[in-house]
């Protein structure tokens, strides 16, 4: 019989990316969406042969119902506290209530192990769920990824195409671990269906420094990129603090200051995974930051070259 495996935040990007690797393996899959998920997309997903379970409340009880018979539960929430830990609370006390073996919390990240509490915000909420997660009798399973590396073509700041530019902060050597999200949804449904997973899971697409970076926007584009070096991670760290002053933005799910806090800790170094675990799953072609921007140079309708 296939294993069923429950994808909670399904209908979100990251979320659609997983049950998709999951139908591609095999796997029977059962999504959990609240009434006001997105209709269209709950109906792309239906077309995969999924089944579809709306939970009204999302309470403990409702949820145990919903996760009856899973093998594991994958969660690709996303937000702030309300959701990393209020609501993945809920989720993760439904599946230890419905007996459920196996749970991947929603991390998808760079390796925090290593990084100091009380610097990013992001990473605080995943490390604070972590503490309860830890404490709950089902085996869990993160995934570090690093950074997405579809994130260089725009919403990370780091190239600037319009002026030929990548910015850094701190060590322009320094090496960050890539991983797109389509690797990372693949890498995250063999896991799934995974009984004998660690603790935790590293994994990187690709892996270059911000020079090598350089040297990898001016190839695909065919034009002469420069780095531009904007001061230590300790200037950062400061504006950091002035952004989030006048800007606060507590509401946001990513301010503007969230993406810096997450600029200064992938360069930092020690969110770097020491040790990979790409090969534990076959049949992963794992796509890197060229690739991005090999694609991106290619469809993308504005001037980059």
């Amino acid at each position: 019989m296939n294993k069923t495996i429950g994808v909670a935040g399904a209908t979100g990007d990251l979320g659609q990316r997983i049950v998709r690797a999951l139908v591609a393996r095999g796997a029977d899959v059962r999504i959990l969406v609240r009434a006001s998920s997105s209709s269209t997309t709950i109906s792309e997903l239906e077309k995969l042969g999924v089944q579809v379970v709306t939970i009204t409340n999302w309470t403990v009880p409702e949820l145990a119902e919903a996760c009856q018979r899973l093998s594991c539960v994958v969660s690709a929430l996303s937000g702030l506290r309300d959701t990393v830990i209020d609501t993945q609370k809920i989720l993760l006390d439904a599946a230890v209530a419905a007996g459920v073996p196996r749970f991947i919390p929603s991390d998808y990240s760079i390796d925090f192990t290593n990084l100091p509490a009380g610097r990013n915000r992001n990473l605080d909420l995943r490390r604070e769920f972590h503490a309860y997660l830890d404490k709950a009798p089902i085996a869990a399973t993160t995934i570090f990824n690093g950074p997405f590396a579809d994130m260089v073509t725009g919403q990370m700041p780091i190239i600037l195409f319009g002026l030929k530019r990548v910015i850094v902060w701190g060590n322009a050597d320094q090496r960050i671990d890539f991983t797109t999200k389509d690797d990372t949804a693949a890498f995250a449904a063999s896991a799934a269906l995974d009984d004998a997973t660690p603790r935790f899971l590293r994994i990187a697409g690709d892996e270059l420094s911000i020079r090598e970076l350089t040297t990898v926007v001016s190839e695909v584009t065919g034009q002469p990129y420069r780095l531009v070096q904007l001061g230590g991670l300790g200037v950062l760290s400061t504006l950091i603090r002035m952004a989030r002053f006048v800007a606060p933005g507590s509401d946001d799910v990513y301010p503007a200051w969230q993406g810096m806090q997450y600029m200064r800790d992938m360069l930092d170094g020690r969110g770097k995974a020491s040790v990979l675990d790409n090969n534990r799953y076959s049949g992963i072609r794992w796509h890197t930051v060229k690739d991005v921007l090999a694609a991106y140079v290619a469809n993308s309708n504005q001037s980059v070259a």
